[in-house]
Parts: structure tokens; sequence; C-alpha cells
């Protein structure tokens, strides 16, 4: 404990992990620590998600690997450094405490620990962390190997050997390869661990990767940890847009429940109203939410949900709120499943993914038609469900949605990994508005909005 850790952590638009890497750290047995963030000028949120924890910034412009490390470092005044990725989150409050305590001989020049796969890693990520990172600890005597995303060393043995500062990969591998041949051991310790999403060789080879994880997977049960993002910790917002005037049936306003289905969930920690309209901007008192008002320019016939959405999300983190995940809906689906919003966020979450949407198993026939009339068949209705060799699905942002902050701001919603969050009641996918209120209320006289 009486020996101060330095730990270096390179960034570049790592917003959806650095917090939790942070908490984590934070949460450790071992407290002598400072933190060293060496950032390539991301262009997400990162630099504000790290306001709220101590540490010392330094900017690179010109990223390489061996360069970043070595200028942490030197602003380091810890007698251990420690490398950690920012995607990397430790397992457990004693991953500090074992990763630095083979570091007390003086034989050892280095430590790395284990690195553990998620749930929805890719397959080949899977097969390469399993593989590689096992369960028995190992002194290295002649084998360089040596990997920075979780590692740590003594200052005093970077001061005689530094990493290379001119290549773009492996410079790990490579200030291994050094420090075996100036005699000293690299020490594997598989208590030190940490979950990392992506495995060391990136993806390659999938399909031969997913024999090799299938073969794993049923010889070790739970295997996996899903729980680095647990919705009660993250920060998640709800954004319900409405267009010109709210809707309202017999002097009860369509939102109202809308609002009740988000606070339900307990796991939404703001909503917010992105109104044009000033008159139903005062809904946003009335129910205790926060209210965001456009300009028309935003209510052109051509301005879609996500560009108000957009602008309102860009209001928010004006606010000094980064979020996590936003939830996008509209008032005209006010039949939603109970936990509606619970299973939406549960499925963003557990399964790793950058947009889930609200969809609905199409059960008929499924056409496209041009504006000259020309039509394309996608799923012929008269095939039995059971024979089709597509699945085609009905999907509504109204009805719900829950994105990414990055996708949502990037204008590519649809980047990275998309999922959908069935849902089994048709009526949940009936819509609203000013034309057919009263038939569809009329219709459905047993539903409490």
């Amino acid at each position: 404990m009486k020996q101060k850790v330095s730990i270096i952590i390179r960034t570049r638009n790592e917003e959806k992990w650095i917090s939790h890497c942070l908490k984590n750290i934070f949460s450790q047995t071992y407290k002598n620590i400072e933190i060293i963030i060496v950032d390539n000028y991301s262009t997400d949120k990162t630099l504000q998600k790290i306001k709220g924890f101590p540490h010392i910034l330094i900017k690179i412009k010109k990223f390489l690997p061996g360069k970043a490390l070595n200028l942490g470092i030197q602003k380091a005044s810890g007698s251990i450094i420690v490398c950690l990725s920012a995607h990397c989150i430790p397992v457990n409050n004693d991953w500090l405490k074992n990763l630095i305590k083979p570091l007390k001989k003086s034989s050892v020049g280095g430590v790395y620990g284990r690195q553990q796969p998620l749930s929805y890693s890719s397959t080949s990520d899977k097969r390469d962390l399993i593989t590689i990172f096992g369960l028995d600890k190992k002194i290295q005597i002649k084998d360089p190997f040596f990997h920075n995303a979780n590692s740590a060393f003594k200052k005093s043995t970077w001061k005689k050997i530094s990493f290379d500062e001119k290549t773009t990969n492996i410079e790990d591998r490579i200030w291994g390869k050094r420090i075996i041949s100036n005699g000293l051991r690299i020490i594997y310790e598989p208590l030190a661990s940490v979950f990392h999403w992506h495995g060391v060789h990136q993806d390659q080879d999938p399909t031969r990767a997913s024999n090799v994880v299938k073969i794993i997977e049923n010889l070790e049960k739970n295997l996996y940890q899903t729980k680095v993002h647990e919705p009660e910790k993250l920060d998640i917002v709800a954004i319900i847009s409405i267009k010109g005037k709210n809707l309202v049936y017999k002097n009860k306003n369509i939102i109202e429940s809308s609002i009740k289905s988000l606070k339900e969930t307990k796991l939404v920690k703001e909503i917010f109203l992105n109104t044009d309209n000033f008159n139903t901007s005062k809904l946003a008192k009335k129910y205790k939410i926060e209210k965001i008002i456009r300009p028309k320019l935003l209510s052109k016939s051509n301005s879609d949900l996500m560009s108000v959405s957009r602008y309102a999300l860009n209001k928010i983190e004006k606010k000094g709120i980064i979020p996590d995940f936003i939830i996008l809906l509209t008032e005209e689906y006010p039949f939603r499943e109970n936990n509606f919003f619970t299973s939406l966020i549960k499925k963003i979450v557990n399964d790793g993914l950058d947009l889930v949407i609200a969809a609905s198993d199409e059960k008929g026939g499924v056409w496209t038609q041009d504006k000259k009339n020309n039509v394309h068949l996608i799923a012929d209705g008269l095939i039995p469900k059971k024979l089709r060799t597509k699945t085609t699905l009905r999907t509504s942002f109204g009805a719900g949605c829950i994105i990414t902050p990055q996708n949502l701001r990037s204008g590519n919603i649809y980047k990275g990994k998309v999922g959908f969050l069935k849902v089994e009641n048709p009526i949940s996918f009936v819509s609203i508005n000013e034309k057919n209120i009263h038939k569809i209320m009329q219709k459905i006289l047993n539903i409490s909005i």
C-alpha cells in the first residue's frame, strides 16, 4: 500500500467504456493510485465522462502506441506503472493488488493479467481471449509475450527499457522481448483479470473461430460475464417528441401513458419532453419532467424523429448530462406492453447492442412498391411461416427504441450492432393521431391510459 501506482490509460473515443473502467479502478482495495489519461483528441464525450474522476490529462495528436505510453509514464509520479485499456473493466476489487504483487521480486520485469470476453464479444474474439489468457499462473523465462491492455511494471525498469515509439502495433511484445533479453522474467497473473470486449486478433477468421468457441463453450458452462454495464448504474434518459399540439381524449392527455410507463422502470434517470409547441411544453411541469422547445425549422415535413432527437440530445448534453443510452419515443403509442421500457433497456445492455427497435413479426406477405407502381415481393404470405427462409419484421421507432448517444449524434443510427425487441401484443403497435383518436379509443374502451 505504500508504493504509489500510476495507471496509464490511452483513449480515443472511449465514451462507452471509460466511466465503467474508472469506477472499477476507484473501487479497488489498493488506494494509493493516480490516473493519467493520454487522449488522442477524442471527438465523442470521453473527456466529459472523465471529469468526474481525479486524473491527469495529456493529449497526443500523432498517436503511436509506444509513444503515448512513454508520454504518460514520463508524467507519472508512482514507482509502479500500470497500463490499462480504456475498454478494459477490472473484474473485482482486488484486480490491482493482484496485478502488482509479483513485482516484489527483483527478477520480475513485467506482469500482465487475464482478459475475459463478454457474452456479446465476437466468436473470434472469444476464441482468442479464452485460449490465450488461461487460469494457470505462468513464469515466462523465454516467452516474450506481453500485453499492455492489462499490465504492470516498475518505473525503474521502464527507465532502462522504454517502449518503441516508431512501431504502429505490438509495442508490448517488442518490449517483452527486450525484458527477456535482459534476463528478467515476465509473469502472467490470472487473478488480475479484466473484462475485454474485443480480442487480441480483432475478429480474424470468424468461421474457424466459431468452431473453436463452440467446443470451449460446451466444455465450460457459465463462461461469460454480462454485467459490465448494469442497468441500475447507467445514466439513461428518455426523449418524448411531439409535433404541434399534444393528443387529448376526453380531457385526458395521451402522453400520460408514456410518462407513466417510463417512470415505472426506475431505470430512466430523466425524461425530456421535446416539442415545438409552447402550450404542449407546459405538460412538462404538470408531469414533473424536463422540457426542450425545438425551433419550427425542425417541424417541417422532412424532419424525422432522429433529427429532432439529435437536437434534443445536444441541448441535454449542454446541461452537463452525458447519457449512456437514450430512449426515443412519441406519444402516439399509449398501449405498450407492461415493462416494455425495462425490456428495451435490458436488451441493449445484455446483448451489447448500439440500437434496439420495437418490432413485431410480420405474418402476412410483404411487398415494396415504387412511384411507378412497380412491385417487388419481399416475403410471400402464402408460404407457411415455418417454411419461410426469411423473417420479416415490422419496426416502429415511435413505439420505442433505445440508442447510444454516439450513433444518434453521428446521424448513422444503424452503425454497429442493431437488435429488435419483439412485441407480442399487437395492440402495442396501434398508433393514434388527431384523425383517428376517437374511433380507436372507442374501440379500446378497456385500455387505461
